[in-house]
């Protein structure tokens, strides 16, 4: 892959007008720490941004983590915080999945139009206040510092945020500078691994590469330099193991055959890099399968050899992440993390390890009460793309965020009640 070089001592250009307060006392009990949240911004990808249900909209983006954080924020002297929300008449966004029908646990999914788009298939500019909700759906850490600045006019999410002057002459790391902020949360690297995995370790172009270790860690050090500049404090999150989601848990071998009306006991073969060959429960079936089985499986090919169930036509590799690939996966998951932990022990940064969280959500958790897992639909946590979060889901994620900055800055942010906040919506 093209490894992107960019100059570290660009963080020595940046100016901040902020400088953060050692101490800082708010409403009666509370106190900031060591910390100044009078001007929080979040610099993330879709996560930040409140992408949900395979889509941005605007519901999603009101209940994005970093809003729910700002919002307990108040409390501790945090000020106001923006996000660039779609408006009433273009709430649908750029479309989302909606749950229809539930029947015997077989789902019925169906897809809710946008109503956010131009006629040049982009999506209407964002003309509010300046933002300091920074998530950009797609967003990679190495498309962050992307030299040529085709990604801001390729990513529709991304160009909806500049003025058209910008738009094909600016990276994200230029458009979160300059933000004069005091604080700052970080959640970017989860796409540098990701794009690769839902796309069964396929490679074709540069959102679904893995990110070169040195360049990921290169990169990630140049953005903390980045956001760190004017010596601001903040909290980085780890990325999480993408087996743990459930677009790599839902779709098993029983399940296909069962949806399939054949016995347990059938082979499925699937594509692999060394051949075809009969798929385990080690394999990782993608949740986009799940739609496209009954359109392919068994389908003789012009030899005859039916879809999925003879080594002459087996299951594309698209389809599944092979154990071999699930392996690398992890690999490169791990190496991410301890670049990430050791870069903000350097930096005294708060560390919010989601990989560790997660990895207890899809064993199941019970948080204010509220009992929820990472299973498709019924667990609560993720929405209906099987990647992104619930309401609920970003409610959780809010407090790991919110519980890591207070043990780390000595502040006393209240946590959020996340049995306000829903999981998947379930039909009338």
């Amino acid at each position: 892959m093209k490894k992107y070089i960019f100059n570290s001592l660009i963080a020595a250009t940046i100016l901040f007008a902020a400088a953060c307060k050692p101490e800082i006392e708010s409403a009666a009990g509370t106190t900031a720490g060591q910390a100044n949240f009078s001007k929080y911004i979040a610099v993330g990808n879709s996560l930040t941004s409140g992408y949900a249900d395979n889509g941005l909209y605007l519901e999603g983006q009101k209940v994005a983590f970093p809003n729910l954080i700002a919002d307990k924020m108040k409390t501790v002297g945090g000020g106001s915080f923006t996000s660039p929300f779609f408006t009433d008449a273009q709430a649908s966004g750029s479309g989302y999945l909606q749950l229809t029908a539930l029947v015997n646990g077989v789902p019925t999914i169906t897809p809710v139009a946008g109503t956010a788009y131009l006629p040049t298939g982009k999506l209407a500019k964002y003309t509010g206040a300046e933002i300091q909700n920074l998530g950009i759906p797609g967003m990679r850490l190495d498309l962050a510092f992307d030299p040529t600045f085709t990604f801001s006019a390729a990513n529709v999410y991304f160009d909806r945020l500049l003025p058209d002057a910008q738009v094909g002459k600016t990276n994200y790391s230029q458009f979160i500078q300059g933000k004069n902020h005091t604080f700052f949360s970080l959640w970017l690297g989860n796409n540098d691994v990701l794009g690769y995995a839902t796309n069964g370790g396929v490679t074709t172009d540069a959102t679904n590469v893995l990110t070169d270790k040195a360049t990921f860690s290169f990169l990630y050090s140049n953005m903390l330099n980045i956001l760190t500049a004017g010596g601001q404090k903040g909290i980085v999150a780890t990325i999480p193991d993408v087996t743990a989601i459930p677009f790599f848990n839902t779709v098993t071998i029983p399940a296909i055959l069962t949806g399939a009306k054949l016995p347990l006991t059938t082979s499925i073969y699937i594509q692999t890099a060394t051949g075809p060959r009969v798929a385990t429960a080690a394999d990782l079936f993608t949740l986009s399968f799940q739609t496209a089985a009954p359109l392919l499986l068994g389908k003789p090919n012009a030899a005859g050899a039916p879809y999925g169930f003879h080594p002459a036509n087996p299951v594309e590799s698209k389809w599944v992440l092979d154990k071999d690939e699930v392996i690398k996966v992890k690999d490169y998951v791990l190496s991410y993390n301890s670049t990430i932990k050791s870069l903000a022990n350097t930096k005294g940064l708060a560390v919010a390890d989601a990989y560790t969280f997660l990895n207890q959500v899809k064993a199941g958790v019970v948080l204010n009460g509220i009992a929820i897992d990472a299973r498709f639909i019924q667990g609560g946590a993720f929405s209906l793309d099987g990647v992104h979060l619930t309401p609920r889901g970003n409610a959780a994620m809010a407090n790991l965020f919110i519980d890591a900055i207070n043990n780390k800055y000595g502040s006393t942010i209240p946590v959020v009640d996340i049995s306000q906040y829903r999981g998947t919506k379930f039909p009338n």
